[in-house]
């Protein structure tokens, strides 16, 4: 089974992910984990912390010759801005026993995780709270995202559809270049026009010290059919998929398919009608489900949209309450992002990712590579006599 946990503190040396159940023979190529990092570092409207940063991982076990044995990989990514932060951020520091942050701010994890801890310093739980964590994510969806791809040729992408009020309108232009319009805007989007508008928007929320959500898409594909379970409901793709996205820091809505259209719809209109090819076997013609049917993949492109919400971060902050007087004041204002849209939208990649590899290595096992690749292909061959 594939599990992974992580560990660290926005401001903290460093942070650290272990994965568990990555079959043993898999190619690792630690460049692709770097370029994943520096994609979830880019994006118009972040802020100081990332020209302070520059994400690179340290493989500290579980691989040799540059594949994976079958262990634990253990992972590594330094937070250069610790040397800013070592007197307060030492795990030896005496200089906690002060308050410095009194007035915790709306929208975040201070208040809430200040009284259920017992603490009297909410930077005891920002530091982890802090989206900064998602770094050590993307490095396990990294490792996932090669597994995929060696056996079944799973991709999974993203792109930004709106943010604030500008929506990205549908966009008539081949996949290839769809894609590449994506990678090569600063906020993720494959419409010129609409990215114009977005950063008009960012700009003016920074010069009025605010910060702007929106929505981005993920989309897998080659996801075979009957990954996931209709049998528990801790087994169910969309339920799996969806805990994991909704944990990402600030994501609060996730859909799957045409979402909460659906409820206007007639069912007659909301379902996708089944069809026959000798070629092809079955398919749709529709994909309104967003290729997830009964809690398990149907073989059409997985389709998920993810509602990010404006980050609770402000640098002209909203009305808190001082903690030492409980007197109103203003919450405290902490360096952030104006927007991170973009950036959700690759952490949100990597969480698809590691779901879909687990729900794979629960199907086919996860002892071997090449094992796993003679079970899908025979899964694949029995398949086509349904």
């Amino acid at each position: 089974m594939i599990r992974f946990t992580t560990a660290g503190e926005s401001h903290g040396e460093a942070l650290i992910a272990v994965v568990e159940g990555i079959p043993a023979g898999l190619i690792i190529d630690i460049d692709n984990i770097n370029l994943e990092l520096a994609r979830r570092q880019k994006g118009y409207g972040r802020g100081r912390r990332m020209s302070i940063e520059t994400d690179k991982v340290k493989i500290l076990s579980g691989m040799r010759c540059h594949k994976s044995l079958g262990s634990p990989i253990a992972m590594l990514i330094f937070n250069k801005d610790f040397k800013n932060w070592a007197d307060i951020m030492s795990p030896f520091s005496n200089k906690s026993s002060d308050i410095s942050f009194l007035s915790p701010r709306p929208g975040h994890a201070d208040l809430p995780g200040l009284m259920k801890y017992g603490l009297k310093d909410f930077r005891d739980i920002l530091e982890r709270a802090s989206a900064r964590e998602t770094a050590a994510r993307v490095a396990v969806g990294a490792v996932c995202k090669a597994l995929l791809k060696e056996l079944v040729g799973i991709s999974v992408m993203s792109y930004t559809s709106q943010i604030g009020s500008v929506v990205v309108e549908n966009i008539s232009v081949e996949e290839e270049k769809f894609w590449n319009n994506v990678e090569n805007s600063e906020l993720r989007s494959p419409d010129a026009e609409a990215d114009k508008k977005m950063k008009k928007l960012i700009k003016v929320a920074s010069l009025n010290g605010d910060t702007l959500g929106g929505k981005v898409i993920v989309v897998a594909k080659n996801v075979p059919v009957g990954l996931g379970s209709h049998v528990h409901h801790d087994l169910k793709l969309d339920g799996r998929l969806a805990q994991a996205l909704i944990s990402i820091q600030a994501i609060k809505a996730v859909e799957f398919g045409y979402g909460v259209k659906l409820a206007e719809l007639f069912g007659s209109k909301a379902h996708d009608e089944i069809f026959y090819d000798k070629t092809k076997g079955f398919y749709r013609k529709t994909n309104r489900a967003g290729g997830i049917e009964g809690g398990m993949s149907n073989g059409e492109p997985i389709i998920i949209t993810c509602t990010m919400k404006p980050i609770p971060s402000l640098v002209n902050p909203l009305k808190s309450v001082n903690l030492k007087t409980k007197e109103s004041a203003k919450a405290e204002a902490v360096r952030s992002d104006v927007c991170a849209v973009p950036a959700a939208g690759v952490i949100a990649e990597a969480s698809v990712v590691i779901e879909l590899a687990k729900a794979l290595v629960e199907k086919f096992g996860e002892d071997s590579i090449e094992d796993i690749k003679k079970r899908v292909s025979d899964y694949k061959e029995r398949i086509k006599l349904v």
